[in-house]
């Protein structure tokens, strides 16, 4: 993996998060935060390229506050209108390419608040990092406790040897993008 602040690299960061259009305000807040920091910090948005629900709150800050925003979108949503508009776009036939695309374009993973393709897509890229193809951060942004569940399930798996005590460090948990993205940028120092 080429160090993160390479010149001839930019510095970018896979978000996961929900497109749903009935968020929670304070999840759509949270998103819009963390676009306008990452724009501020002069990092690429790499996320799933929708235009609603916490995607198209976390694009469209990231736009406005004139940042860097690349998306990977499957085809068919594409073709039914849920791409966000103004940016660089890459399709993808089927889920596991789409997934492939958001993975290989991240220096760093953040999770916000989202449904099932959010969870599965955060655990693939703990599960990659455990069986040691990739050392990129992965933040969990656990706003609202949003995340409390997911993280008292892992508790269970460490207490009863399920998961291996040495892999607690596979990813953070915070309470704010702040925290994420000071998080990412200490671990990525290490590297």
């Amino acid at each position: 993996m080429p160090p993160f602040h390479s010149p001839d690299r930019p510095r970018a960061i896979t978000v996961y998060c929900a497109s749903s259009k009935r968020c929670p305000q304070v999840y759509l807040d949270v998103a819009a935060e963390l676009g306008h920091l990452l724009a501020q910090r002069d990092y690429t948005l790499i996320y799933g390229g929708g235009n609603t629900g916490l995607m198209g709150a976390l694009s469209q800050s990231t736009l406005v506050a004139g940042g860097k925003v690349v998306g990977v979108i499957l085809t068919r949503f594409l073709e039914d209108g849920y791409a966000q508009a103004g940016h660089e776009m890459h399709t993808a036939d089927d889920m596991r390419s789409r997934k492939q695309g958001l993975d290989e374009r991240g220096d760093a993973f953040i999770a916000l608040p989202g449904g099932f393709g959010t969870f599965e897509e955060v655990l693939e890229v703990i599960s990659l990092k455990q069986l040691g193809f990739h050392a990129k951060p992965v933040v969990l942004v656990n706003t609202n406790g949003y995340f409390d569940g997911l993280l008292q399930q892992f508790e269970r798996g460490f207490s009863e040897a399920l998961i291996n005590q040495k892999f607690r460090g596979l990813y953070a948990a915070v309470s704010t993008p702040q925290q994420a993205l000071t998080y990412i940028e200490q671990e990525l120092a290490l590297q």
